[in-house]
């Protein structure tokens, strides 16, 4: 199946899942049923609560219904035809209302030799009776408002899975349960790297020591990559007067999404929901010459956004996310070269996270809905004609996104799939000729006149927040030694070792790596057990011989025991692994 005929085919079953509901539930009042990227849901009203425990008769039902489903046949209908088939519920009646308000076709479709019709727009398998039965099932149920309005009715949602076969539905259910034991938000509680509190409030992630060190790491990373191409830290505040976004036209796009603050004297303030304005501003600080441009901006920092808390999710959906965030304010002709070496950063960053092949989209506004964009015609063209040739001189393969381009300008979004086969977006490059007209941004050229200047926004990980939702869910927390909090726990196996073990110790962390001493009085069984379910990509063991001969015993997380060697190879070998090719 193609991503239609399969939209289409998870539709259809929506449809079989409300006539095998209201078989069972007669009273039961169907609201909406549409695809989703796994298979599909249907919404509805009943007069009693049913559980998951229900799910396997419903399903049961289906199987029985589809191999009558051999068509869905079609009607246009008047509004009074159709309130008059549903007049029994609200939430049909609602949805008729306002598809006859906007003057559209209210169409019906009918299936299953006509024991079931629901109000519908189409796109249907043409024989659901040919699929395999078995390529589908009832997954769980969730409580869900009526259109996503908590002021309205709880209703009760089935979900269920849906793929081309019943070997996809397998893969997919044995990738989920993998997923299970890779929840970010359990092996971060395990491995000690974050919290949440009550008290703080949910969307705002406490990070502990080691977690703090290995956002630090990877900041650090992504500044070395950058200091090779001239980049230059800025700080900013937390709080802006409204007018900055106001100007930048974040105001009136992202109003609902700002935490606001009204101070004593009657001013309007807001946390900020990202940097970009406040970068315009350092750039606006004075007029560069041609000769010192471009100029290029880094920025790791907090930004503030009021998500709803239903939509939060561990880090991969936070009210406070921490973005390395770049900017490059630069002339027209040094746009490609410095877009070019932003993506050098980005290839060479995820290559040492582990990532594969990063996947190419080129994120273009939608030109049927032109007021979601700012800026003129000409602007939006030369912008993404640019980016086009930007891709062209990288020479690689990308899609189009209609639609995801930023309200001020096309972009490149990186895309990359992790070790269970799903898509994350990464990082991004995106041209910016919007907020330059806005803030009046310019340089003085060679002939002493003021030139317009240009803006890239150049994330690498975007929000570390989320990039470490995906990066601990890819590796299982297995985190590559450059990465890793403690790259090496010592673990004496008695008292009478403690010496020589404080001696390998030192000795590794003068060199320069992040070491553990366990000297503890737990078992040594119990101190292994402990590194292992640390994930420590090495742990030495200092015994009777090894502290004879002047050796230790080291091992691997991922290769098992390597063996008694001296200390300078251990140092050699961390060396090695670790060096950042």
């Amino acid at each position: 199946m193609n991503e239609t005929d399969l939209e289409h085919y998870r539709h259809s079953l929506a449809h079989l899942l409300a006539a095998a509901v209201l078989q069972k539930y007669p009273d039961a009042k169907p609201t909406l049923g549409p695809a989703i990227d796994t298979g599909f849901y249907y919404d509805f009203e009943f007069s009693e609560p049913i559980s998951d425990d229900d799910l396997k008769d419903i399903q049961k039902n289906m199987r029985k219904k589809i191999g009558s489903w051999k068509s869905f046949e079609g009607k246009k209908v008047t509004p009074e035809e159709a309130q008059e088939l549903f007049k029994g519920n609200p939430y049909k009646l609602e949805l008729i209302n306002e598809i006859e308000e906007k003057n559209e076709d209210i169409t019906l479709y009918t299936s299953g030799n006509g024991d079931f019709t629901d109000l519908c727009r189409g796109g249907h398998t043409d024989d659901l009776s040919q699929t395999d039965p078995k390529a589908f099932k009832l997954d769980k149920i969730a409580g869900a408002y009526w259109r996503g309005d908590e002021n309205n009715t709880m209703l009760t949602r089935i979900y269920g899975l849906a793929f081309e076969s019943k070997e996809k539905l397998d893969e997919y259910q044995k990738n989920r349960e993998e997923a299970k034991k890779r929840d970010h938000r359990k092996i971060g509680k395990e491995l000690d790297l974050f919290t949440f509190s009550e008290l703080v409030g949910p969307g705002l992630p406490l990070w502990t020591p080691k977690g703090t060190l290995l956002r630090n790491i990877l900041d650090s990373r992504v500044w070395s990559l950058r200091k090779k191409f001239g980049y230059e830290m800025v700080d900013i505040p937390h709080i802006t007067k409204k007018d900055l976004f106001v100007k930048s036209g974040h105001w009136d796009k992202f109003s609902d999404e700002l935490f606001r603050i009204n101070t004593r004297e009657g001013h309007e303030f807001a946390m900020k929901p990202m940097n970009c304005p406040f970068h315009t501003q350092i750039f606006a600080r004075k007029l560069f010459s041609y000769r010192e441009m471009p100029q290029r901006y880094a920025n790791t920092t907090k930004v503030y956004r009021d998500e709803q808390t239903g939509e939060l999710h561990g880090l991969s959906r936070v009210r406070s996310l921490t973005q390395d965030d770049a900017h490059v304010f630069c002339r027209e002709s040094q746009f490609i070269e410095e877009a070019l070496n932003i993506w050098e950063i980005v290839e060479t960053f995820y290559k040492d996270s582990g990532f594969g092949e990063l996947k190419v989209f080129l994120s273009l506004r939608d030109p049927k809905k032109p007021e979601l964009y700012q800026g003129d015609d000409k602007v939006w063209i030369k912008s993404e004609k640019q980016l086009r040739e930007l891709i062209e001189k990288k020479g690689v393969e990308f899609a189009e996104d209609i639609g995801g381009a930023a309200f001020y300008g096309p972009k490149i979004d990186f895309k990359s799939y992790d070790s269970l086969g799903r898509e994350w977006q990464v990082a991004t490059i995106q041209a910016d000729r919007s907020m330059p007209e806005s803030f009046d941004l310019t340089c003085i050229n060679e002939k002493g006149k003021k030139e317009r200047i240009i803006m890239i926004h150049a994330a690498i990980m975007g929000s570390i927040e989320r990039f470490l939702s995906v990066l601990i869910e890819h590796n299982a927390g297995n985190f590559p030694l450059w990465m890793s909090p403690v790259q090496i726990k010592v673990l004496p196996i008695a008292e009478a070792h403690h010496e020589y073990a404080n001696e390998v110790y030192n000795t590794l962390t003068e060199n320069g790596f992040r070491v553990e001493l366990d000297n503890s009085d737990e078992g040594f069984g119990k101190k292994v057990r402990q590194a292992k379910l640390d994930k420590v990509p090495y742990f030495i063991v200092i015994g009777d011989e090894d502290v004879k001969v002047n050796k230790v015993t080291l091992e691997s997380r991922d290769s098992g025991q390597i063996g008694a060697i001296s200390v300078d190879e251990v140092l050699d070998k961390l060396k090695e692994e670790g060096e950042m090719k």
